[in-house]
């Protein structure tokens, strides 16, 4: 006899699945992103038809013989060191972005520059009509009779194409959209989601194409679907910024072919999205002379040292609770240095409301700023400037100590690059620094040691 099919609820959120219908989801603590969907198993029935392309005995590890096989570049710099160099064959990357950011943008760009070196590529699109594309593709002038392009949403045409089409590279925009006949749940649901990702994934391994995966962004800055979406694919991209600004980032978050937490600036023009080979310059390009509460600090982006300029305003609060807004920084960060500053130097900021601003719409999130950030703070509260050709690097921990910091040399010659002629450095690090470094290196132990120095 058959079953009738069992009907769960689903968060839309995390992936939670709960067999009665609540408000809010117990794993998450998100309101009303419960929904209905049916179970079903027909899915469960073609797997084995597919993983058993991929599947083999188990092997020694030291006995599995290695290809050395060619990344696939893009022809755009700052994307292939996001990737880690280029494109590995059979890899899923999903690049997740605010509406509106430029994702289809970049992704038609990047189909562009394969389409140059003669490699047949294929731009699928659940959300654009054919003649909207070929409108979009004007007006980036990325036309060429190598990318073609399609409109479509079901799975089992999508995975059709990977045999009678044969390209080197797939965009699928957006994986939202796609559409699994097996299941009930409409588009979008965690269940399409998950089960599209995961036959795309299958496909990718099977025939060595790159699949490039566009997917939403929630309101939190998460992308849209379970964190599992995440953890299938091979490398994670977020494009950031802002759209009122010019520049956008594009950071990696995972990548099991390259390094973390890499970064690529773009700057948004009429004709699209064009690199930014030096971003320390572009940020640093229209600093003002002589400004109280502006200092220059180095933060590293993955293998890639930017100089960016941290920007403080104290001014005398009137309300009984000073305000701290903060931009491009992490706001706990800042009042933990707040309450250094108050205690070892003796400066009363309770009294004051502290912004902070990151100019250029860059997000720093590494300890190695912490000096830049006191230095800053002080040169506004005293009112006095931090000269132009001095740079601020160091860790400060709780009890007042500068700490050391990794990369220092590689910091020191983007600096020495971009025309700077001091640098304050935490003391350890000087002991491993090649003493015949042009740029005079001043070590500092604590942080008053840091302020007398400046000041």
């Amino acid at each position: 006899m058959k079953k009738a099919p069992k009907s769960i609820f689903c968060c839309q959120s995390c992936g939670h699945q709960v067999p009665k219908w609540m408000g809010r989801c117990p794993e998450c603590g998100k309101w009303d992103t419960l929904v209905e969907e049916t179970q079903t198993f027909q899915h469960i029935q073609t797997g084995p038809k597919i993983l058993a392309a991929v599947q083999s005995k188990p092997v020694p590890i030291d006995s599995v013989e290695l290809k050395i096989e060619s990344r696939l570049l893009t022809g755009i710099k700052e994307f292939d060191r996001v990737l880690g160099g280029g494109l590995v064959a059979g890899t899923l990357v999903l690049i997740g972005g605010e509406p509106g950011i430029g994702k289809s943008t970049l992704m038609l760009q990047v189909l562009y520059g394969l389409a140059e070196s003669e490699k047949k590529v294929l731009y699928i699109s659940g959300e654009e009509s054919i003649p909207q594309i070929r409108i979009r593709s004007q007006r980036l002038l990325t036309d060429s009779p190598h990318i073609l392009v399609v409109s479509e949403v079901d799975l089992e045409s999508i995975l059709a194409m990977f045999d009678s089409v044969k390209p080197d590279v797939i965009v699928i925009d957006s994986i939202q959209t796609m559409f699994n006949s097996d299941l009930t749940s409409a588009p979008g649901s965690v269940s399409q989601v998950r089960e599209s990702t995961v036959r795309l994934m299958l496909a990718a391994k099977k025939t060595g194409i790159p699949i490039f995966l566009v997917g939403h962004v929630t309101k939190d800055g998460s992308i849209a679907g379970p964190k599992l979406l995440e953890h299938m694919v091979d490398t994670v991209l977020y494009f950031e910024g802002d759209r009122n600004h010019m520049f956008r980032i594009l950071r990696t978050v995972k990548n099991r072919f390259g390094s973390t937490n890499e970064i690529g600036v773009f700057e948004m023009k009429e004709n699209g999205l064009n690199e930014v080979l030096n971003p320390s310059a572009v940020f640093l390009s229209e600093r003002p002379d002589n400004a109280p509460g502006s200092v220059v600090t180095a933060s590293m982006e993955g293998t890639r040292p930017i100089l960016v300029e941290l920007q403080a305003l104290a001014g005398i609060t009137s309300f009984g609770t000073p305000r701290r807004t903060i931009l491009g920084l992490d706001q706990n960060r800042v009042a933990l240095l707040t309450a250094v500053m108050e205690k070892k130097l003796g400066m009363h900021l309770m009294g004051h409301d502290i912004f902070m601003n990151v100019a250029g719409g860059v997000k720093i999130d590494e300890p190695a700023v912490d000096m830049g950030i006191v230095s800053a703070i002080a040169s506004s509260f005293l009112d006095q400037p931090v000269p132009d050709s001095t740079l601020v690097l160091g860790e400060v921990g709780l009890a007042g100590e500068v700490r050391a910091i990794s990369h220092i040399e590689i910091r020191v010659a983007e600096a020495k690059k971009m025309g700077f002629t001091k640098c304050i450095v935490p003391q350890s690090n000087l002991k491993t620094m090649n003493a015949k470094s042009s740029v005079d290196l001043t070590g500092i132990k604590t942080v008053s040691e840091g302020i007398e120095t400046l000041f």
